[in-house]
């Protein structure tokens, strides 16, 4: 648990009430040094106070004086207001963390006083159940400390990987956008299921349970997947028919571009979101 570490949560929405289970649940913070505001929104705020039994208050009467990380969690085109409704009372070394898509350490620390704490983070969906893949990048400014102590609240949602910013792009292709590729999967291997008579929601679970064990596979034994496929595929067996399926429609292929695209769009979406800023 963060000893004396009070957080505020600026949004309401699905992200926060998502870090905020995190954080109780896993004691990496207790209820009474989490503070939520949002802009207008007075019943999900006692929503989230009944549920959680955090403090909520309006934006401008928050205690601003003893939060140590302030967490950007509101829609990414409300970010140029937030940031200008706390530059001014906030001091340079209260941390401020955005989990919005596209806003950079850079926008930040424009738009906030010189030397200011900013860690740029990205989870994916499955935070929900603590389970995320989660990218954090400090901005130029954040010291070592800070950074350790982020990610250790941040591990609420599942593994935290630091990256270099400039990966961030690649890595929600990866990561941001992966489950849905996974899923994806899923559906055709239930499809194939009950086409073949199976029972739907049993094809659903046999592929889950398949996909799980997979993957824990990969994170127990630290073996390359590469190396995990070889040693299930023996030759003329009924593995070996299913991957020369997969090379044959360009299974691979369709991974790569799946998370090239997606990493792409990031960019754009980036790009656009810049622009919007900019001109708002």
């Amino acid at each position: 648990m963060l000893k004396q570490k009070t957080i505020a949560f600026l949004g309401a929405g699905s992200m926060a009430e998502a870090m905020i289970s995190g954080m109780i649940q896993t004691e990496k913070a207790p209820a009474d040094q989490i503070i939520v505001t949002n802009k207008c929104n007075h019943e999900r705020l006692n929503t989230i106070e009944n549920k959680y039994g955090v403090r909520t208050v309006p934006l401008a009467e928050l205690p601003h004086a003893e939060i140590d990380y302030f967490i950007l969690a509101m829609k990414p085109k409300g970010a140029e207001e937030t940031l200008a409704a706390i530059k001014d009372i906030i001091s340079v070394d209260q941390v401020v963390i955005s989990v919005l898509a596209g806003i950079s350490t850079s926008y930040m620390e424009e738009r906030l006083n010189v030397g200011q704490e900013v860690i740029r983070v990205m989870p994916n969906t499955s935070s929900m159940i603590q389970e995320s893949a989660t990218a954090m990048s400090p901005g130029n400014h954040t010291n070592e400390n800070n950074v350790n102590n982020v990610k250790k609240l941040l591990e609420c949602m599942g593994k935290v990987y630091i990256i270099d910013e400039d990966q961030m792009d690649i890595f929600t292709g990866l990561a941001g956008s992966g489950p849905a590729y996974f899923y994806y999967l899923m559906e055709q291997m239930e499809n194939i299921g009950k086409v073949s008579g199976m029972d739907g929601e049993q094809a659903r679970n046999i592929a889950a349970q398949t996909l799980y064990g997979a993957a824990k596979m990969i994170i127990e034994r630290q073996e390359s997947p590469a190396d995990l496929r070889k040693k299930v595929t023996s030759p003329n067996g009924t593995t070996a028919a299913g991957l020369e399926a997969l090379e044959k429609y360009h299974g691979g292929e369709a991974i790569s571009q799946a998370v090239s695209h997606a990493a792409n769009r990031s960019k754009e979406i980036s790009k656009e979101l810049d622009r919007v800023l900019v001109t708002s």
